[in-house]
């Protein structure tokens, strides 16, 4: 049998045709547009899966189920999304029943889009073949997904995951969701950019300062790395603090669901052992009067990908 796995960002629709073996047959993507009406929205995302479904040799009778990942909450019983503020005309709009004008015949299933990551990732990526995983996505945001005997797990309200926001300071840093002291407030890459534009002031002679001075130049989550490796103290400080906050939510994460994996995705994951390294060392100073097995620490392997298989999969857990 064959799956149509849907991630549905605020940039692009990236789609896919998967298999039984967590293969992507054919896979594309077209920008989402992200202000239009939802209903050109989901023409646009059917016309890919259309096209996609051709471009992998198949006829849509081969199609078994369409998963559709997009940021928010997925409400299933409604078959709609809300806390889609990102794509305004998706909050609480039936998206299932539009896409079922295109696919009449097919099964759709929806879910929150860094669970259909984690999810991907527990089939096919880092943390392929185990049951009870956690990973996390450093990006604008955090993200975060949760596996446990191979469901994605969300509470009764499908809310549930929202790892970016538990609290590490309380009454710290404003976060976007109006609370203080959220993890993404700390650990996210907008953090990291913030972080550095703050402590860069405290040294003048930082070589940040000379590379912001190229024209076009400004800070992103690789400028603090970047400085780091070519030596410069600033850089060094910044990334120790960043990953020090990352830590932070690791360590509280492993100790509420103890996973086998830990996987750490998004674009500042491409930083490999850089972060990676010093977070194991400060897990493992952690916890020093337990000498139980702890959960590895891995970067994710799928990318973008790891949405595509995870939502194409979805209905294999119901």
């Amino acid at each position: 049998m064959y799956y149509i796995g849907i991630d549905l960002g605020g940039t692009n629709i990236a789609a896919g045709v998967v298999n039984e073996k967590y293969e992507i047959l054919a896979k594309g993507s077209v920008p989402t547009g992200r202000l239009r009406p939802y209903e050109e929205i989901i023409g646009d995302m059917a016309s890919l899966c259309k096209r996609l479904i051709k471009q992998a040799g198949l006829t849509e009778k081969d199609i078994e189920a369409i998963g559709f990942a997009s940021p928010g909450t997925p409400i299933v019983e409604d078959g709609c999304f809300t806390g889609t503020e990102n794509i305004p005309s998706f909050f609480g709009t039936p998206v299932v029943d539009e896409l079922k004008k295109y696919f009449p015949d097919k099964k759709i299933y929806i879910e929150n889009d860094a669970n259909a990551a984690a999810y991907g990732e527990s089939l096919a990526g880092a943390a392929r073949g185990e049951k009870d995983v956690v990973m996390i996505t450093l990006g604008t945001g955090i993200g975060g997904g949760i596996i446990i005997d191979g469901k994605v797990y969300a509470g009764f309200n499908h809310a549930g995951a929202e790892l970016g926001h538990i609290i590490i300071e309380r009454d710290g840093v404003p976060c976007s969701c109006g609370r203080r002291g959220c993890w993404e407030a700390y650990a996210s890459v907008t953090a990291l950019i913030r972080q550095t534009e703050e402590i860069i002031k405290e040294y003048p002679d930082s070589i940040i300062h000379e590379m912001l001075k190229k024209e076009g130049a400004r800070i992103t989550g690789r400028t603090s790395f970047e400085a780091m490796q070519k030596g410069d103290k600033a850089g060094r400080v910044i990334v120790e603090q960043y990953i020090k906050n990352i830590a932070t939510g690791v360590i509280s994460m492993i100790s509420v669901f103890q996973p086998k994996k830990f996987i750490i995705g998004g674009g500042i994951s491409r930083e490999g052992e850089t972060i990676l390294a010093p977070l194991r060392e400060h897990v493992i100073n952690a916890y020093p009067k337990e000498p139980i097995p702890r959960p590895e620490i891995v970067q994710a392997e799928l990318g973008g990908d790891a949405g595509i298989v995870g939502a194409a999969m979805i209905c294999k857990q119901l």
